[in-house]
């Protein structure tokens, strides 16, 4: 809900910014610290969950002190929070606002299956799937939060079944809200249960969606198939 997530290990050095010559200041230290600590902790919140979230580790893993850690965030709640929050917006930057090139309601949402799938092959991208779990019926910050992901995917999904429905691309059948749901659960299902099959993890993603939307799942992926990007990272 997911450009790459930060990666430490290729980040310019810390005495100079190569894309200007000059040293940085403390606000741009300040982010590649806060940068590090989000994406420690949303791999840890994806292995371990929240109730099992150390701060201590988060840090360690990042290369910094707890105190660090404290500097960028008040306590565990506002940690989680900010993740959710920043893997948010790299999923929306990743899969969310490419899909929208799509020709057509149905090109979107094969496009939303596929870029998620391979967003979730991070560790990082699965921090949502875990905590919606875990927060499952309780009223907690954290799950409010998820909610609230997850209610403006779910609607963006109807909007195109609706969409889909009014072009004859899409057929008739359950209220679209229904359909956006199982649409979601369809593609977390899938790519949870295939997790590091590149590449089939995205071509089943696809299937499985075109499924719930009432599509020939094998002849969607192949009508949809993107052609190869050279200069996206994987």
């Amino acid at each position: 809900m997911y450009v790459r997530a930060p990666d430490r290990t290729s980040a310019p050095s810390i005495a100079t910014e190569p894309a200007t010559g000059r040293r940085p200041t403390q606000a741009d230290r300040s982010a590649r610290t806060r940068s590090a600590l989000l994406a420690s902790a949303a791999k840890e919140l994806s292995r371990y969950g929240y109730g099992n979230l150390i701060l201590e580790r988060v840090a360690a893993e990042a290369g910094y002190t707890r105190g660090a850690l404290y500097h960028q965030f008040t306590d565990k709640e506002d940690l989680a929070l900010a993740v959710l929050d920043w893997v948010n917006e790299n999923w929306m930057r990743e899969v969310g606002d490419p899909a929208r090139q799509g020709s057509d309601p149905v090109a979107e949402l094969i496009a939303l299956a596929r870029g998620h799938a391979v967003f979730c092959r991070r560790d990082i991208a699965r921090v949502v799937m875990a905590l919606r779990v875990e927060f499952s019926g309780q009223d907690h910050p954290v799950g409010r939060a998820i909610a609230q992901i997850s209610r403006a995917g779910a609607k963006r999904v109807a909007r195109l079944v609706n969409a889909g429905r009014r072009m004859g691309t899409i057929p008739p059948g359950p209220p679209a809200r229904a359909v956006a749901l199982a649409f979601f659960g369809a593609l977390e299902g899938t790519v949870i249960q295939v997790a590091g099959q590149t590449p089939h993890d995205e071509v089943l993603a696809a299937r499985a969606v075109a499924g719930v939307l009432g599509l020939d799942p094998d002849a969607v992926p192949r009508a949809t198939e993107r052609k190869p990007d050279l200069g996206r990272r994987r």
